[in-house]
């Protein structure tokens, strides 16, 4: 048996990456099923060889490019620990951009009809109806297996105000309308490259990847959202960093006012949006 330093020193050696030493620390607490403080309190203590030998597997799976979320099957997002596995999207940081603009438009002592189109995890509203507990959130995905997962963690962290809809984008909403619709759709080009790197490799790709120029789904959303939102009422739409000129385009032909694309932390376009028309 060898200590836990020296398992974890020898794990981030092999590990590739800046996040080396991180990632293989994630791994092992994940095992051991003890916060990342412990670590520091009993770095000298010895390692079961049955741990070991599970501890050996989940490295090399990494090594073959799996992502670490997939591995211990959980992602933190927006403070929320999620469950997440191959049937939805690793929910990232730059997503949580989104999850401010909407908070931005949704007044804490107001009640509002949200909709998450594509809701994967259950990150987006699941975030979004913490924060804003008298919001009403529809959360649809195509995919049943997705769904499960998103009920799953409403269930888990005690949400309650998150209704989920089995639906493709507005297909099984016909005559619901909300105050606001975010979406974080699919939005890589088909023949992308990126889609066969790294951690890509290992996501649905019908949640990643949509047509030729990767804007396909983003022109259905904007197409279908003007039937489903109240006057004034905002879409908010994440994307690709350089796609904004072109979503912005798809959003003013559509009649969308206010207009406008916002950046995320890393200073890339990544959410565009605008007001339904207000009738006169």
């Amino acid at each position: 048996m060898s200590r836990l330093r020296d398992s974890l020193a020898a794990a981030a050696a092999r590990l590739p990456g800046e996040e080396a030493r991180l990632e293989a620390e994630v791994l092992l607490l994940h095992l051991l099923q003890r916060p990342r403080a412990w670590l520091f309190a009993h770095a000298d203590d010895e390692l079961d060889a049955c741990v070991a030998g599970r501890y050996e597997d989940l490295v090399q799976r990494r090594l073959a490019g799996e992502p670490v979320a997939y591995l211990t099957g959980e992602r933190e997002f927006w403070s929320l620990p999620l469950q997440v596995n191959a049937a939805t999207l690793i929910p990232r940081a730059d997503t949580e951009r989104l999850v401010e603009l909407a908070l931005e438009r949704l007044p804490l002592d107001r009640a509002a009809a949200v909709a998450d189109l594509g809701t994967g995890s259950g990150a987006i509203a699941l975030a979004i109806a913490k924060e804003r507990p008298r919001a009403q959130v529809v959360a649809t995905d195509r995919s049943a297996a997705a769904l499960a997962v998103a009920g799953g963690n409403a269930r888990k962290l005690s949400i309650g105000n998150v209704e989920f809809v089995e639906s493709d984008w507005f297909a099984a909403l016909r005559g619901r309308v909300f105050d606001l619709i975010v979406s974080n759709p699919p939005y890589i080009a088909v023949q992308d490259p990126h889609l066969s790197q790294g951690d890509l490799r290992f996501e649905p790709v019908g949640a990643l990847a949509s047509g030729a120029d990767g804007l396909d789904d983003l022109r259905r959303i904007v197409a279908g959202a003007c039937l489903h939102l109240r006057p004034g009422g905002w879409l908010l739409l994440e994307h690709g960093y350089d796609q904004g000129e072109a979503v912005r385009a798809l959003l003013t032909a559509a009649g969308f006012a206010d207009v406008a694309t916002w950046r995320d932390l890393g200073g890339q376009e990544r959410v565009s949006g605008g007001r339904a028309g207000i009738k006169g």
